[in-house]
Protein backbone atom coordinates (compact mmCIF):
# COMPACT_ATOMS: atom_id res chain seq x y z
CA UNK A 1 0.00 0.00 0.00
CA UNK A 2 1.73 3.10 -0.91
CA UNK A 3 1.99 6.21 1.35
CA UNK A 4 -0.82 8.23 -0.08
CA UNK A 5 -3.36 5.38 0.11
CA UNK A 6 -2.33 4.93 3.87
CA UNK A 7 -3.03 8.68 4.62
CA UNK A 8 -6.08 8.99 2.47
CA UNK A 9 -7.53 5.72 4.31
CA UNK A 10 -6.06 6.77 7.73
CA UNK A 11 -7.79 10.48 6.80
CA UNK A 12 -11.21 8.84 5.79
CA UNK A 13 -11.11 7.18 9.36
CA UNK A 14 -10.35 10.37 11.15
CA UNK A 15 -13.70 11.84 9.34
CA UNK A 16 -15.78 8.57 10.29
CA UNK A 17 -14.84 8.68 13.86
CA UNK A 18 -15.29 12.91 13.75
CA UNK A 19 -18.76 12.28 12.91
CA UNK A 20 -20.18 9.91 15.53
CA UNK A 21 -21.86 12.08 18.61
CA UNK A 22 -20.46 11.77 21.76
CA UNK A 23 -23.34 10.90 24.23
CA UNK A 24 -21.64 11.33 27.49
CA UNK A 25 -23.03 14.03 29.99
CA UNK A 26 -20.32 16.84 29.91
CA UNK A 27 -20.60 19.82 31.67
CA UNK A 28 -22.33 22.35 30.24
CA UNK A 29 -25.42 19.76 29.38
CA UNK A 30 -28.81 19.58 30.87
CA UNK A 31 -28.98 16.63 33.01
CA UNK A 32 -30.70 13.60 31.95
CA UNK A 33 -34.15 12.83 34.32
CA UNK A 34 -34.40 9.73 35.99
CA UNK A 35 -36.81 7.73 38.10
CA UNK A 36 -34.95 4.78 40.02
CA UNK A 37 -36.24 2.38 42.28
CA UNK A 38 -35.15 3.22 46.48
CA UNK A 39 -32.79 0.26 47.18
CA UNK A 40 -34.44 -0.20 49.78
CA UNK A 41 -38.14 -2.05 49.94
CA UNK A 42 -41.20 0.09 50.59
CA UNK A 43 -39.00 3.44 49.88
CA UNK A 44 -40.55 5.32 47.47
CA UNK A 45 -38.88 5.77 43.82
CA UNK A 46 -36.12 8.71 43.55
CA UNK A 47 -36.24 11.35 40.47
CA UNK A 48 -34.10 13.81 39.37
CA UNK A 49 -37.17 15.48 38.89
CA UNK A 50 -38.48 15.57 42.44
CA UNK A 51 -35.09 17.74 43.13
CA UNK A 52 -36.43 20.75 40.55
CA UNK A 53 -34.82 23.71 41.95
CA UNK A 54 -32.36 21.84 44.69
CA UNK A 55 -28.65 21.56 43.56
CA UNK A 56 -27.96 17.81 43.12
CA UNK A 57 -24.75 15.88 43.60
CA UNK A 58 -25.25 12.21 41.68
CA UNK A 59 -22.28 9.46 42.45
CA UNK A 60 -22.45 6.40 40.58
CA UNK A 61 -21.16 3.50 42.75
CA UNK A 62 -20.77 -0.10 43.94
CA UNK A 63 -19.51 -2.05 46.50
CA UNK A 64 -16.92 -3.73 44.52
CA UNK A 65 -15.06 -0.34 43.89
CA UNK A 66 -12.33 1.13 46.28
CA UNK A 67 -12.39 4.82 45.80
CA UNK A 68 -16.28 4.53 46.21
CA UNK A 69 -15.81 3.27 49.81
CA UNK A 70 -13.60 6.11 50.18
CA UNK A 71 -15.95 8.20 48.76
CA UNK A 72 -19.01 8.07 50.06
CA UNK A 73 -18.62 8.64 53.58
CA UNK A 74 -17.43 11.73 52.33
CA UNK A 75 -20.40 12.50 50.61
CA UNK A 76 -22.50 11.94 53.57
CA UNK A 77 -20.45 14.53 55.25
CA UNK A 78 -20.87 17.09 52.50
CA UNK A 79 -25.30 16.07 52.45
CA UNK A 80 -25.08 17.24 56.47
CA UNK A 81 -22.90 20.55 56.03
CA UNK A 82 -24.84 21.42 53.14
CA UNK A 83 -28.36 20.15 52.83
CA UNK A 84 -30.05 23.19 54.42
CA UNK A 85 -28.72 25.28 51.86
CA UNK A 86 -30.24 23.32 49.32
CA UNK A 87 -27.99 20.24 48.00
CA UNK A 88 -29.25 16.74 47.91
CA UNK A 89 -26.83 13.62 46.99
CA UNK A 90 -28.14 10.95 45.68
CA UNK A 91 -25.57 7.50 45.26
CA UNK A 92 -27.47 5.47 42.55
CA UNK A 93 -25.56 2.08 43.40
CA UNK A 94 -25.12 -0.61 40.13
CA UNK A 95 -24.78 -3.29 42.39
CA UNK A 96 -25.93 -6.55 40.93
CA UNK A 97 -27.04 -7.94 43.01
CA UNK A 98 -28.68 -5.13 45.09
CA UNK A 99 -27.90 -7.34 47.95
CA UNK A 100 -24.01 -6.59 47.80
CA UNK A 101 -24.93 -2.74 48.17
CA UNK A 102 -27.27 -3.34 50.79
CA UNK A 103 -24.37 -5.53 53.02
CA UNK A 104 -22.20 -2.31 51.71
CA UNK A 105 -24.49 0.44 53.50
CA UNK A 106 -25.26 -2.41 56.73
CA UNK A 107 -21.84 -1.49 57.63
CA UNK A 108 -21.49 2.38 56.20
CA UNK A 109 -24.96 3.39 56.87
CA UNK A 110 -25.68 6.83 54.57
CA UNK A 111 -28.10 9.21 55.08
CA UNK A 112 -29.00 9.98 51.52
CA UNK A 113 -31.42 8.55 48.77
CA UNK A 114 -29.73 5.59 47.19
CA UNK A 115 -31.35 4.58 44.40
CA UNK A 116 -30.59 0.79 42.43
CA UNK A 117 -29.76 0.64 39.06
CA UNK A 118 -28.63 -3.16 38.70
CA UNK A 119 -29.22 -3.22 34.80
CA UNK A 120 -26.75 -0.20 34.71
CA UNK A 121 -29.66 1.94 31.96
CA UNK A 122 -28.75 5.28 34.12
CA UNK A 123 -24.79 4.21 33.75
CA UNK A 124 -25.84 4.13 29.76
CA UNK A 125 -28.09 7.19 30.04
CA UNK A 126 -25.24 9.28 31.54
CA UNK A 127 -22.33 7.10 29.33
CA UNK A 128 -20.69 6.34 32.94
CA UNK A 129 -17.61 4.52 32.37
CA UNK A 130 -15.13 4.36 35.40
CA UNK A 131 -16.50 4.04 38.92
CA UNK A 132 -17.00 6.46 40.71
CA UNK A 133 -18.35 8.56 38.52
CA UNK A 134 -20.01 12.23 39.68
CA UNK A 135 -22.18 14.63 38.42
CA UNK A 136 -23.03 18.00 40.32
CA UNK A 137 -26.59 19.43 38.87
CA UNK A 138 -27.42 23.50 39.10
CA UNK A 139 -30.57 24.58 40.10
CA UNK A 140 -31.26 25.11 36.72
CA UNK A 141 -30.90 21.52 35.91
CA UNK A 142 -27.29 22.03 33.75
CA UNK A 143 -24.23 19.68 34.98
CA UNK A 144 -21.78 21.75 36.83
CA UNK A 145 -19.07 19.44 37.08
CA UNK A 146 -18.18 15.80 36.23
CA UNK A 147 -15.67 13.74 38.42
CA UNK A 148 -14.65 10.44 37.89
CA UNK A 149 -12.68 8.30 40.01
CA UNK A 150 -11.77 9.70 43.72
CA UNK A 151 -8.05 10.98 45.22
CA UNK A 152 -6.39 12.43 47.77
CA UNK A 153 -7.64 15.74 47.72
CA UNK A 154 -10.41 15.57 45.43
CA UNK A 155 -12.61 16.12 48.34
CA UNK A 156 -12.23 19.87 48.27
CA UNK A 157 -12.52 19.94 44.82
CA UNK A 158 -15.89 18.91 44.90
CA UNK A 159 -16.57 20.85 47.92
CA UNK A 160 -15.77 23.99 46.14
CA UNK A 161 -17.92 23.17 43.41
CA UNK A 162 -21.22 22.19 45.72
CA UNK A 163 -19.81 25.81 47.54
CA UNK A 164 -20.02 27.85 44.11
CA UNK A 165 -23.47 26.18 42.97
CA UNK A 166 -25.33 26.62 45.66
CA UNK A 167 -23.67 30.38 45.61
CA UNK A 168 -24.58 31.51 42.57
CA UNK A 169 -27.94 29.44 41.47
Amino acid sequence: MTSAIRSLLLATIILLLASIPVLAVEEGDQAPDFTLPSIYQGQPDISLSGLAGKVVYIDFWASWCAPCLTSLPLYNDLYHRYRDQGLEVIGITVDDPIEDGLEFLADTPLDFPIPADPEGEMMDLYSVYGMPTSYLIGRDGEVKLVHMGFRDGDIEEIENAIREALASD
